[in-house]
């Protein structure tokens, strides 16, 4: 499993927009692809840029190669559509993480 993070500090005079298109339109149209099984919307704690507020999507893969493939052939349209709509608001960069183990709280 691999975790496909992309964090993005986002104008805070579009702030709540950008919220609500993520919600409603991005994020639903990435799961959509079918290379991932779920996402969490994440706000960074402390060390915000002035003017902006930071976050980070967390789409969690079903396999590396579904996530080459998204990245290969969905990814482009996506970010273009979301550029597009936020242009200039947002700075943004892309990681990868393998997912070694889980550990899990049982009560």
């Amino acid at each position: 499993m691999v975790l496909y993070n992309v964090t993005i500090s986002i104008d805070i005079n579009c702030e709540q927009e950008w919220l609500d298109w993520m919600r409603e339109v991005h994020i639903p149209d990435v799961i959509k692809t079918g290379f991932f099984k779920e996402a969490k919307i994440c706000r960074l704690i402390g060390g915000e840029e002035e003017g902006g507020k930071t976050y980070a999507i967390m789409y969690t893969s079903y396999t590396e190669e579904g996530l080459e493939d998204y990245k290969k052939n969905h990814a482009p349209k996506l970010q273009l559509e979301h550029n597009a709509k936020f242009q200039g608001r947002f700075a943004a960069f892309r990681s990868e993480l393998r997912v070694l183990q889980e550990f899990i709280h049982e009560s």
